[in-house]
């Protein structure tokens, strides 16, 4: 199936980044540790985080892409598209600059914000003026990975995927290169870990320009206009953004939160599992967002309404199949991958067992994360970006109280459960209003195996957590041993997650071979 063969490719490439991810992180955990420079960092790279996943993997490719379709399907073919990408180039260029001015003016405020002052820690004029000095460090990548987005959304829409996905890859290469090659004490390579960031935005824009080239795409400068096309695109940006984001902002709460109500080193706990935790939340949502919101999109101008429900039920089926056990094992393992990932250096082991503790409460909520990316684009497909704003605002507001609540019961557990609830109450609405719609119903197949899929990943964890204890006394050994524990944990798991699914026949053999000869299965459901 088409989108199976496409989201190996988007998910291989992003997997690709997300290890080297790990990677940067581990390094990060040796040379920096969990202590106020590494919070100072954490919260200086929490804004451009956000940005990316709110622009380059949400908001702006969600209002910009399906507007690109019609004007390439309906109103002149690519010439039309890339005169109206041109236009919202213009316009998008003076708002970003002047919003990066605006930031970079406002780095005191906006950093108190976000840590919620670090009250706990009682920083030092001097440490928190560097905490500043991160911050403006890193905001112009915002400016760099929006314009890098415009560039992704118009290769998504002409299906060049992979390219859009690679970019990332970037990014990790500059931050890896600073840790490796300019660390020092925590503070010094933090400050290279900052100055990396734009560095690592500038390279995805120039990879993505050069690959708009080579595809014949390329965009002139025209004079910012805001006609009634560009004005339509930007009212769309704002509500999807809120809605595209909302695990991104309820996180942005979760950690000013934690920043005035923990003591240090909490937030660098909460960054550490939520990194971890976006291993499998960028290769399967990302992946499976990016590429259903053009397919869907595509479909439906041209009316193809059927067609458009299997792929949203597929896209389902295929976000649960890979989330559920992803979930289950970081539950049932959380505390031996911190360890074998971090634990060295500035890192130990009081460290790890925290850190694990926030990377449970987190994973709770990693099918929800999915099924936003997954169930969003059949809103914005249709151009409704107000419906998952709305949503997006009423699960904030559960973040907020669940944080209240949670926060001075169980610590710096508290804003990872909180966020996983949000999440969870934003996928349940979002479910709920397209079946009321009409716009999506699961399929008999869709029915079948989701129970079944839940039983394989509960055998799998059962495997897991006898696997890992006879791997226990590598995880904590040389770091080639460390990686080869935990290559053979989750390559154990994989394989015990696939004999459970044939077990509880949640897949069958004529699935398998159906889906390699592109025909249907025994069942006589399409795959």
């Amino acid at each position: 199936m088409k989108l199976v063969r496409t989201l190996g490719s988007v998910g291989g490439l992003t997997l690709a980044s997300r290890l080297l991810a790990l990677v940067r992180d581990s390094l990060q955990a040796r040379y920096v540790g969990a202590n106020f420079a590494s919070d100072a960092f954490t919260v200086a790279f929490r804004l451009p985080n956000m940005f990316r996943a709110l622009f380059a993997e949400g908001a702006f490719s969600a209002a910009f892409i399906p507007m690109f379709n019609r004007k390439v399907n309906e109103d002149g073919g690519l010439p039309a598209g890339l005169a109206f990408a041109e236009q919202a180039l213009a316009v998008l260029f003076v708002i970003l600059l002047v919003l990066t001015a605006v930031m970079l003016a406002a780095a005191w405020p906006l950093t108190w914000a976000i840590s919620g002052g670090f009250t706990k820690q009682h920083p030092t004029p001097d440490q928190f003026a560097f905490a500043v000095q991160l911050s403006r460090i890193t905001i112009p990548y915002l400016m760099l990975i929006s314009l890098a987005s415009l560039l992704g959304g118009i290769l998504n829409s002409l299906d060049k995927f992979w390219v859009n996905a690679a970019a990332p890859v970037l990014l990790n290469i500059a931050m890896v290169t600073a840790l490796i090659f300019f660390n020092g004490d925590p503070y010094e390579t933090a400050r290279a870990q900052a100055i990396a960031i734009p560095v690592g935005g500038a390279m995805q824009l120039a990879w993505l320009a050069w690959a708009c080239r080579g595809t014949g795409i390329s965009l002139r400068p025209r004079r910012p206009r805001l006609n009634p096309e560009v004005r339509s695109l930007m009212k769309q940006i704002l509500p999807a953004a809120a809605g595209a984001g909302a695990s991104q902002i309820n996180l942005l709460i979760s950690s000013a939160l934690a920043g005035y109500l923990l003591t240090a080193g909490s937030l660098s706990y909460i960054y550490y599992a939520d990194r971890v935790n976006q291993l499998p939340l960028g290769m399967i949502g990302i992946g499976l967002g990016t590429i259903l919101l053009p397919t869907v999109s595509r479909l439906l101008t041209t009316g193809r309404e059927a067609e458009a429900m299997e792929t949203q039920n597929r896209g389902i089926e295929l976000a649960l199949f890979l989330t559920l056990p992803a979930m289950v094992a970081l539950i049932v393992a959380a505390e031996p991958i911190v360890r074998g990932l971090f634990q060295y250096g500035q890192f130990d082991a009081e460290d790890a067992r925290l850190c694990s503790l926030a990377l449970a409460g987190f994973s709770l909520g990693l099918p929800s994360y999915v099924m936003v990316k997954v169930l969003t684009p059949g809103y914005y497909a249709r151009h409704d970006t107000r419906t998952p704003v709305r949503y997006a605002i009423w699960s904030v507001g559960v973040n907020i109280a669940a944080n209240a609540i949670l926060i001075p019961t169980i610590g710096h557990v508290g804003p990872p459960l909180a966020t996983a609830l949000s999440s969870s109450v934003n996928v349940w609405m979002l479910y709920v209003t397209l079946v009321k719609r009409g716009h999506f119903k699961a399929d008999a197949q869709l029915r079948r195996r989701l129970p079944r899929l839940a039983l394989a990943a509960l055998l799998m964890g059962g495997a897991v957590w006898g696997f890992d204890r006879l791997l226990d006394p590598w995880l904590s050994g040389m770091m080639w041993q460390r990686y080869a524990a935990l290559a053979a944990l989750v390559s154990g798991g994989v394989a015990i997650y696939g004999v459970a699914c044939f077990v509880t026949r949640a897949f069958l053999i004529s699935d398998i071979t159906a889906l390699i000869r592109r025909r249907k299965p025994s069942d006589g459901i399409q795959e």
